[in-house]
């Protein structure tokens, strides 16, 4: 049987979304971005979530929603993520990794794919919101401006097939202030 674990890295809230400032102030853009990582967690269903952060804040409001922590301090967004993975242990076969700022995300086992790879790029085509890989392949995350053509380039070169998924609650990611949710959008689903 293939079991199936989702990470999400997840930055802390205080310091979360900066690029946000011109339409959100601190307070505003950390209970934001605690909402998203709530409905990204949710989105998990039953799989198995595991955490990847530096923060106490964050390792104590994962635990309190039943997700493992990985205690990543130090690394980058792909350190983070790699480590996470990395520590997912031998009865894990696949991982969906997730990013925290999906405010639309509902459903994480849709990403789920038999064989290979599955990606779901955001709404540009630019980066990775969502991808869903064998464990123990050998891939190497490729995090931030042009990740998703990347992610795609690193499947080819550890021999997964893969599949584009445009699912478009997964591809709307919020990064600048034109990405913000529609307020009554996001507090319906929350």
């Amino acid at each position: 049987m293939v079991r199936t674990a989702v990470v999400i890295p997840i930055k802390a809230f205080a310091r979360a979304k900066a690029r946000l400032a011109p339409a959100l102030d601190g307070a505003a853009r950390a209970e934001l971005a605690r909402r998203m990582a709530e409905r990204v967690v949710a989105a998990a269903g039953s799989l198995p979530v595991v955490v990847a952060c530096d923060d106490d804040e964050v390792a104590s409001w994962a635990r309190d929603r039943g997700a493992s922590v990985a205690w990543v301090p130090g690394t980058d967004l792909n350190g983070a993520v790699t480590a996470a993975v990395d520590g997912l242990g031998p009865d894990v076969d696949r991982v969906v990794v997730a990013h925290g700022d999906l405010p639309r995300a509902d459903d994480l086992t849709a990403v789920i794919v038999d064989e290979g790879a599955s990606f779901v790029p955001d709404r540009r085509h630019d980066g990775t919101n969502v991808l869903c890989i064998p464990t123990g392949t050998g891939f190497q995350f490729a995090y931030g401006p042009g990740s998703f053509a990347r992610h795609r380039d690193e499947a080819a070169r550890v021999g997964l097939v893969h599949v584009v998924l445009e699912l478009p609650d997964l591809m709307w990611d919020v990064d600048d202030p034109a990405d913000l949710p529609e307020p009554e959008r996001l507090s319906e689903r929350t």
